[in-house]
């Protein structure tokens, strides 16, 4: 009967976050009332406080959720490819922009934080950072080691990429409005879609590292 209860709790658990993952990435955090997911859960309300002590530890449960999916997938393939950092690296891009599309309210999120600092980014969802940040540390410095890399700096490196796929998915709406009325023809990606700007900045990037042979 416990280990029934138990796997009753963990499943609650993940339909609660899955939801709440949804709600959050269309209409961001304000705009998401607890009655909302409870509905969408087909929960009551009482039971998301339960797990959750309110809206806030929901959210870092969601952000933290999202990173930790980035984390496996990225990893699962480190794992599948070892000695193959190029591989590796391609697919923390497009793991990481497949993302960044899909919960857009997760870049936003993001840079809203590391421009305050991480004043008020919580600890659980700061380790998980951390943990995606020494991820693709040990696939640069092992193309290093390699000889596929040129000298690496990892937190550039992991800036360019985190911070291009941020700043192209929070900038969408912005950017279509300007390509709509753009009387220069300035070319702004409008139409950018996922895989796009992916592979634009995986080949960028790898012209950057690459080490002469």
């Amino acid at each position: 009967m416990k280990e029934k209860i138990k796997r009753d709790a963990v499943a609650t658990k993940a339909k609660i976050v899955n939801n709440a993952i949804q709600l959050f990435s269309t209409k961001g955090f304000d705009a998401t009332s607890v009655d909302e997911i409870a509905q969408a859960c087909g929960v009551n309300k009482a039971m998301i406080y339960y797990y959750y002590k309110n809206k806030s530890g929901l959210y870092e449960e969601v952000m933290s959720t999202l990173m930790e999916w980035i984390y496996t997938q990225v990893n699962n393939s480190y794992e599948k490819n070892l000695h193959e950092p190029l591989l590796s690296l391609k697919a923390f891009i497009d793991t990481y922009t497949k993302h960044a599309f899909q919960y857009p309210y997760f870049p936003a999120l993001l840079l809203r934080e590391l421009s305050d600092s991480g004043a008020h980014l919580a600890e659980k969802m700061f380790s998980k950072m951390r943990q995606i940040f020494r991820l693709l540390s040990q696939i640069l410095k092992e193309g290093e080691q390699l000889g596929v890399f040129c000298e690496v700096k990892p937190m550039m490196v992991h800036f360019m990429i985190i911070g291009t796929i941020n700043l192209m998915v929070t900038t969408q709406a912005l950017r279509e409005k300007v390509g709509e009325s753009n009387e220069e023809n300035l070319d702004v990606c409008a139409q950018c879609d996922e895989e796009e700007v992916s592979a634009y900045i995986f080949d960028k990037i790898i012209k950057m590292l690459k080490a002469e042979k």
